[in-house]
């Protein structure tokens, strides 16, 4: 974990109110693997007082990760006048990342608007000819051009609310097409987005048998678990009553969550 003062190597809009940003750390960079996180100050020490949490994005070159946000309070807006050159105190890598699937297996990563920023690292990772990747906007707006973080060689399937791209409705139908459409016992899904989202992952991976990891977004205050203000039901047959999202995440098997207290 390392924590220190990192140079922006850019900052920019890649649709509406949706950010990219890099971030010069090659300390970081060596560490981190898919579904991490950093924590970031975004203003003075005192305003605002909390760091945010952003998932790793990807990876440029040797020294270089990406975070993807959203402007959507004061901290995103403040980190959106960012400017090249200037220096951001980064916290990280953070949490607990995915566990890749094994040889011989195929992949669904599911993703809602920005929940998208931690799958597009994990799809650096995995083998793009065994991986199919579903992201659901509110319209085609929000979509965000992979190019623009890093990944060139991924086929994406794209679901809007308004039908403005793609298929009308949730990205959560073309997640059911596939389980419809493959080996349930080959299969892995990855999902990241809203959590309404999420239940329904949860509801259609757990009741076809099939192996899901999601990542989580909530509040964290800490990012290390010392605040336990990111706690989370855990299932029954869990060992212990509660996760924190920070330390024991961001990423969960469904089996592990308590979805009807989520």
């Amino acid at each position: 974990m390392i924590d220190k003062k990192s140079e922006i190597v850019f900052n920019r809009e890649v649709s509406r109110d949706t950010f990219v940003m890099g971030i010069r750390s090659r300390d970081i960079v060596s560490q981190a693997i898919p579904g991490q996180f950093v924590m970031v100050r975004v203003g003075s020490c005192s305003d605002p007082l909390l760091r945010r949490p952003f998932s790793i994005c990807n990876i440029l070159k040797k020294d270089v990760f990406l975070i993807l946000y959203r402007v959507v309070g004061r901290g995103t807006s403040l980190l959106s006048e960012a400017k090249k050159g200037e220096e951001l105190s980064v916290l990280g890598p953070l949490g607990r990342g995915f566990d890749l699937p094994g040889e011989g297996h195929e992949s669904v990563l599911t993703a809602g608007g920005i929940g998208i920023a931690p799958l597009i690292f994990l799809a650096q990772a995995l083998d793009h000819n065994d991986m199919k990747f579903v992201v659901g906007y509110p319209s085609v707006r929000e979509r965000v051009p992979l190019e623009e973080v890093g990944l060139t060689k991924t086929d994406i399937s794209i679901a809007t609310d308004d039908g403005s791209f793609g298929h009308k409705g949730p990205v959560t139908d073309l997640l059911e097409h596939s389980l419809l459409h493959h080996d349930k016992s080959l299969l892995k899904v990855f999902a990241c987005g809203p959590l309404p989202m999420l239940k329904r992952v949860a509801e259609l991976t757990t009741g076809r048998g099939v192996s899901c990891q999601v990542s989580l977004e909530t509040t964290m205050a800490c990012g290390v678990g010392a605040r336990q203000g990111c706690a989370v039901k855990a299932g029954p047959d869990a060992h212990q009553t509660y996760y924190h999202v920070c330390r024991d995440g961001p990423i969960f098997d469904v089996r592990t969550l308590d979805w009807k207290a989520l």
